[in-house]
Parts: C-alpha cells; sequence; structure tokens
C-alpha cells in the first residue's frame, strides 16, 4: 500500500479545489500533499511538483487534473512516483505540447477560452460555471470564477521532455458531462496509456463535484503492488 498522495491542480484553478478528496484521503490515513502550482510554465509548474515530490518520504501517487496531466506526465519520472491518476486531464507524449494537441481540435463555438492578455489565458466569468464546474453550486462557480488562476502561454506552449506513463502505471477518470475536454478525447488518452478507467457522471470539475468517487479510484491506485522497478 501507498501512503503518499500529491495532488496537482489544472488551468484556472487552485488547489483548494481538491479539499474534499483531501479530507477524504487523510482521514482514511493516507499523507496528502496539494501542489499550488503558479500555473505560470510547464518548467515552473514541473519544477515546484517535483520539489513536493522530493519531500514524500517514500512510494506516491501522483494525482492531476486536467492540465495537471501534463505536468504529472513531466513530473511523473521522479523516483518516488509509483502510480499516476489522471483526473479529466490531458495524456501528453515527449515532444508534444497542450497547443501542438489542440489545434488539431475541432473549434468549439461555445469555448470559455479567452484571446492570450499580456502573456496569460483567463476563461471567461460569464461562461465558467456552464464549461467548468456545471455541478457545482452557483455561489461556489461565481467564487471560483473570480478568482481563477490564468495559465501562462508557455504552459500550454512547451513540449514535454519525458512521458511517465510509459514506465509507471496509470488511472484515469473520465468526466463524461465535460465541456472543457470532450469525454471522447478523454477516453482516447486513457486508452493511449492503458490506464485503468473510471466514468463518472460530472463535469470538468470532478474532483471537487465528485471528490468520494475521485478519492476511491486515487485509493484503488494506493492499493497497487509497489515494484521495485517502477
Amino acid at each position: 500500500m501507498i501512503k503518499n498522495i500529491v495532488l496537482v491542480h489544472g488551468a484556472w484553478a487552485d488547489g483548494s479545489g481538491w479539499e474534499g478528496v483531501h479530507k477524504i484521503l487523510t482521514d482514511g490515513g493516507f499523507n496528502v500533499t496539494v501542489v499550488n502550482n503558479p500555473n505560470t510554465s510547464l518548467a515552473d509548474d514541473v519544477k515546484i511538483t517535483k520539489a513536493v515530490l522530493s519531500l514524500q518520504n517514500g512510494p506516491t501517487v501522483l494525482v492531476g487534473h486536467s492540465y495537471g496531466g501534463a505536468i504529472i506526465t513531466e513530473a511523473g519520472d521522479h523516483p518516488n512516483v509509483k502510480a499516476l491518476v489522471y483526473v479529466a486531464a490531458f495524456v501528453l507524449d515527449a515532444g508534444e505540447s497542450l497547443f501542438k494537441m489542440l489545434k488539431d481540435a475541432p473549434p468549439d463555438p461555445n469555448s470559455a477560452i479567452l484571446p492570450p492578455n499580456e502573456g496569460f489565458i483567463w476563461l471567461d466569468r460569464n461562461k465558467f460555471h456552464a464549461n467548468f464546474c456545471a455541478d457545482v453550486p452557483a455561489t461556489k462557480a461565481r467564487f471560483m470564477a473570480d478568482s481563477q488562476v490564468p495559465v501562462g502561454l508557455a504552459a500550454f506552449d512547451s513540449d514535454l521532455t519525458v512521458a511517465a506513463w510509459k514506465t509507471k502505471k496509470s488511472w484515469y477518470i473520465v468526466a463524461t458531462e465535460d465541456k472543457m475536454i470532450p469525454p471522447d478525447a478523454e477516453r482516447g488518452m486513457a486508452k493511449r496509456v492503458n490506464a485503468q478507467v473510471t466514468e463518472i457522471k460530472a463535469s470538468h470539475a470532478v474532483y471537487l463535484s465528485h471528490a468520494a468517487e475521485v478519492a476511491k479510484v486515487i485509493k484503488n491506485a494506493a492499493g497497487m503492488k509497489v515494484m521495485e522497478t517502477a
């Protein structure tokens, strides 16, 4: 049993969204650390995630939501990481970036993503609830929209140098009502890495709206037998 869990948030969010998952896991006896990555660049976000991983006292499950999937794919080559959990997340390969992946996607006329402003990208506050977190209360969604952490262009435009899923076992949570990443794209990425898949009827913010179900998947990943070669 792996006892250390590290949680990584994605774009337009911060670590507070993991509070429900954190409580369930800590109540269950796990050592949980939430990375408050700045979303300024992939390099910065990976650097702080690896620093947190170095603080862990042994085998660790590394969990990422959305853009956090790119972060854990790069940072997951850290020797403490034994399992990866992707939560409605992007899964990239070495040499790929989010911009490269997204340029081939069909345009979304209802997209909440605004044009870059001074090197950062925000979500339209008026579309935040419907697109990002439709299954959380409106007051909570309003606060999330008003406190969103913008993502730097360097986060989406940087190529990964390593793909940890090639050497670490992976789990994937598909959010079947996701309006940010098409659920079929999530299924395709999960298949690409031969992940153990769980589907949850939820918005993109599944980690927040369905904390218990997300925590269950993380517990399953933590229950794997730790292989010395992993």
